[in-house]
């Protein structure tokens, strides 16, 4: 790739810190950035705040096309992003093409396409106040900053900041330490296009870095990571008033009836669970297969996981690359050690190549709820199989978890898919097929429970990125004196206690009425 930053020195200090970036599918040295210290990182935003005066007042129908330039930019250069996603996060090359660099070229596209819309001032009708006229306006907030994870290092982050820039804000994003060059590469080609340098900006680090992005001033954030650093950033986000989404983690069931296809089941659980080498937030992380399906569901996958090809994606024919933090490694492990210890069955796979960072797309059998696979977010390459003898079982199971983001129902009867998805405790859930709700522009993605908070993409998640403002206005010119302004008298109250008693109260409308007298 050849892309390598230098930082001055390399002593211990913030200002002399580096981020360093791995392959980790080779362990080379891809990389180092500066990592900014608090005052770089106030700076960056500050620029950003000026370049967002400007672009803020630019009528949105302007932003959207200035912004199409960026979705060309990608376009033409796609193969340099995809390079990079590849080399950073150990994944094959389809994967960065298809599940981040289209995904986010698609949502730009839709944003700049339907923006006009959706912040469109929206009329409301008032029930009471007849004589007045109320509209929503949609404002930009100023600056939104973005803390975005390792997994999906170009998509998670530029989705939020093409919302953010489309709603006519500036964005600061701080990448994780571990995958800096991917948003390197982004920022590199935003600079190309001729847009304001400042109001796409970066900030490079490590802990001290994101604290400092939340007690910068900015208007607003966009987390996404583990829980329990999502509640230490929500709770700094509180200490300093400033409005947030906390996309967090997952744990998602995924539910085979009775009457699922199995073959679709099978393979659909295969890919879920081992795409990005489990390392998504979406993942199918458990698997709850009614009794009369189970042997030959868990026959299949186990016969689709051992033809799936594991390696460096750099060569050709590698379904399954790397483990992206070489921490989820270890933490897949325990949870295996664990699930056998307590009678859980390996099936296939279950241990790491001497090879290089990767780990075998596990499968295990006999799994039950004592065991932390079922109960504990993996983010790797595992999927636990428990035998359920109803669908009412597999339900109260499904929703046995603190977490809450996807789950999967797989039925040959949609309509009883449907009954069976509105009962799951979960922020989305997908009928017979898995991942794809996560690249539905239209639709919003969030979660439940600990699984966070707030929403991205989707017509709501867009008014999110603006501040709502209320315009009151009159229909009617207004009296010199309104009688509801001073001065009170026992007069004006008799008449408004009147007219309380003539709306509200229950019977006919001339009965209501003649309380008026």
């Amino acid at each position: 790739m050849g892309l390598l930053l230098h930082a001055e020195g390399n002593g211990a200090s913030t200002s002399q810190r580096l981020v360093k970036s791995f392959a980790p599918a080779t362990g080379e040295l891809l990389g180092e950035i500066h990592a900014a210290t608090r005052d770089e990182a106030h700076a960056v935003v500050e620029r950003a705040r000026r370049a967002q005066a400007a672009w803020g007042v630019l009528p949105i129908e302007e932003r959207c096309e200035r912004l199409l330039r960026l979705r060309d930019a990608l376009v033409d250069r796609v193969e340099e992003i995809v390079e990079v996603i590849s080399k950073e996060c150990g994944k094959p090359r389809g994967e960065a093409l298809t599940q981040e660099v289209t995904v986010t070229v698609d949502l730009l596209t839709y944003y700049c396409k339907n923006a006009p819309r959706i912040l469109a001032p929206r009329d409301i009708g008032l029930h009471l106040l007849k004589h007045k006229a109320s509209a929503v306006h949609y404002a930009p907030r100023g600056v939104v900053g973005i803390i975005s994870p390792w997994n999906f290092p170009f998509v998670i982050p530029m989705g939020d900041a093409v919302a953010a820039l489309v709603a006519g804000n500036a964005v600061v994003i701080k990448p994780s330490e571990v995958t800096p060059l991917t948003i390197a590469k982004a920022k590199e080609i935003w600079d190309s296009t001729g847009l304001p340098e400042d109001l796409f900006g970066v900030v490079y680090g490590f802990g001290e870095a994101g604290q400092a992005l939340i007690e910068s001033g900015i208007q607003k954030l966009v987390f996404t990571g583990a829980v329990d650093t999502g509640k230490r950033v929500a709770a700094a986000c509180g200490a300093n008033l400033v409005p947030c989404v906390m996309e967090l983690g997952g744990k998602a069931p995924l539910i085979a009836c009775a009457d699922c296809d199995v073959e679709r089941t099978a393979r659909a659980i295969v890919f879920g669970g081992f795409v990005n080498a489990g390392q998504v937030c979406i993942s199918v992380e458990r698997v709850y297969a009614h009794e009369t399906i189970h042997d030959k569901l868990l026959s299949r996958v186990r016969d689709l996981t051992k033809e799936l090809r594991v390696g460096n994606p750099e060569g050709d024919g590698v379904d399954v690359g790397a483990i992206i933090f070489p921490k989820q490694i270890e933490i897949a492990e325990k949870h295996i050690q664990d699930a056998v210890s307590k009678g859980a069955e390996i099936v296939t796979g279950g241990k790491r190549r001497p090879d290089g960072q990767f780990f075998e797309p596990t499968v295990l059998a006999n799994c039950n709820h004592s065991m932390t696979v079922m109960k504990q977010e993996i983010f790797g390459p595992v999927v636990p199989i428990q035998k359920v003898s109803s669908e009412e079982e597999a339900i109260r199971l499904a929703n046995d978890s603190h977490l809450g983001l996807n789950a999967y129902v797989f039925t040959k009867d949609r309509a009883k898919g449907k009954r069976i998805a509105a009962r799951i405790d979960a922020g989305n859930v997908v009928i017979n097929d898995v991942l794809l709700n996560y690249a539905a522009a239209e639709a919003p993605f969030g979660g439940v429970k600990q699984s966070g908070y707030g929403r991205i993409h989707g017509e709501d998640a867009l008014r999110e990125m603006c501040e709502t403002r209320q315009v009151l206005s009159s229909r009617v010119p207004e009296p010199s004196k309104d009688p509801f302004w001073f001065p009170y008298s026992g007069k004006s109250y008799r008449w408004q206690l009147r007219a309380l008693r003539a709306l509200f109260s229950r019977g006919p409308l001339l009965e209501r009425l003649g309380k008026l007298l």
